[in-house]
């Protein structure tokens, strides 16, 4: 217990915002990235997060937010199937995998699990997604250069020179600068959020299932998994808790699943646990997750305000642009950190052909367009060269004989 826990509402409310603020920036940017609605995008963490809390017994204060790793997937699928509800499928096929994961941790425990997506698999992996995006990141910032530009030094200026709570708020002063920029020299268009209405539904979507969508989405959770272990495992140790044994792997697994299944089927990104709220919890040392389900409320609540809504989706292409060229990066970065983490030997042959592999066939997808790249199945299932780089991954850990 810590000195915050059985504090008035009116003080929960103030920490409760200071989630809300860390998470806001990333949770929205997935929307805009893919062309899901933003507002979904926030029901969707809010309902994600008062559902992981009820499945892990109230125990673990953390926030799912949209996940950066299922973007390029999404992208894909919405461009190959001529639609975003096809990928809706696949994110709520994904959550269900993460519940079937949650079940074998139960039963054969995690370390079974993590010998199949060691960092070797995993490290290139996420180096993968971050590199396939970051074409994406240049195009957009293509569009109004010095804006941004200005975007990208406003936030490794937060990044580096901030102090305390704003350190971790990079993403939300970046977009605002930008934001604020373009609208003095007539980058945004009003007519969005003049015509909403104060209070609208969000624009709920239902899911369409397609094997072909789902094959493409579905290998992603082999990266998202081990990113959820790191981040149980940040969060008990800022926490001072073994959430391991107390909720169990196997509950925070079943919950962030549950919870991405429900996004898919409204039309929300996958959700993942942020490492951002966790930041907070470390600065403030407020450790009460009743503050979480607090900050879950909020953004629900704002994702009923139709003119903040139509607000974010006024948000410039090049505003967007100057901070992908942060996050993409830093994906691929978080990528070569799981690596120099894992101690992986690159002086071991059966260490190098893993990576090479998944890092050939993964990148080569987004660059290769005269030619088919991936493996067709059947007539209506391909797997890409993003999933396929998983699937290969994986399979040569698993044969290749380990160095004596």
């Amino acid at each position: 217990m810590n000195q915050f826990e059985g504090v008035r509402l009116e003080k929960k409310l103030v920490l409760g915002m200071q989630h809300v603020l860390a998470m806001f920036g990333a949770t929205v940017l997935v929307p805009i990235l893919t062309g899901l609605n933003p507002a979904v995008a926030l029901l969707a963490a809010g309902c994600g997060t008062l559902l992981f809390h009820y499945v892990t017994e109230g125990k673990v204060p953390v926030f799912l937010g949209s996940s950066f790793a299922f973007i390029p997937v999404i992208q894909l699928v919405d461009k190959a199937y001529g639609g975003l509800a096809y990928a809706q499928g696949g994110i709520v096929v994904a959550g269900a995998l993460y519940v079937l994961l949650s079940a074998f941790v139960k039963v054969f425990g995690v370390e079974k699990i993590k010998s199949y997506l060691p960092p070797i698999v995993t490290g290139p992996m996420i180096m993968v997604i971050g590199l396939n995006l970051s074409p994406v990141a240049i195009r957009m910032a293509a569009n109004h250069w010095p804006i941004a530009i200005t975007v990208v030094l406003t936030v490794i200026g937060v990044s580096i020179f901030a102090k305390g709570f704003f350190k971790l708020l990079p993403i939300l002063a970046g977009v605002t600068v930008g934001y604020v920029l373009s609208l003095g020299i007539g980058l945004v268009d009003m007519t969005a959020i003049q015509q909403a209405d104060f209070l609208a539904l969000p624009a709920i979507t239902l899911p369409k299932f397609s094997l072909g969508a789902i094959a493409v989405v579905a290998p992603i959770v082999a990266v998202v998994f081990m990113e959820h272990i790191g981040d149980i495992t940040t969060n008990g140790a800022v926490v001072g808790k073994d959430f391991f044994k107390d909720p169990g792997l196997h509950r925070t697994l079943l919950g962030d699943g549950l919870a991405t299944m429900f996004a898919g089927f409204i039309g929300g990104p996958a959700n993942t646990t942020y490492g951002e709220n966790t930041g907070v919890l470390a600065v403030t040392k407020v450790y009460d997750p009743s503050i979480l389900r607090i900050a879950a409320c909020i953004a629900i609540g704002l994702s009923f305000i139709g003119k903040f809504g139509a607000m974010l989706q006024t948000i410039p292409v090049a505003v967007m642009g100057g901070i992908s060229l942060i996050l993409f990066g830093m994906i691929t970065s978080v990528g070569m950190r799981t690596v120099a983490e894992g101690n992986i030997d690159f002086t071991s042959n059966r260490n190098l052909i893993i990576a090479s592999l998944i890092l050939v066939v993964g990148i080569g997808a987004s660059v290769v367009t005269d030619i088919p790249v991936g493996i067709k199945i059947t007539e209506d299932i391909q797997l890409t060269g993003l999933s396929l780089a998983a699937v290969i991954g994986i399979i040569a850990n698993r044969i290749l004989p380990k160095d004596k």
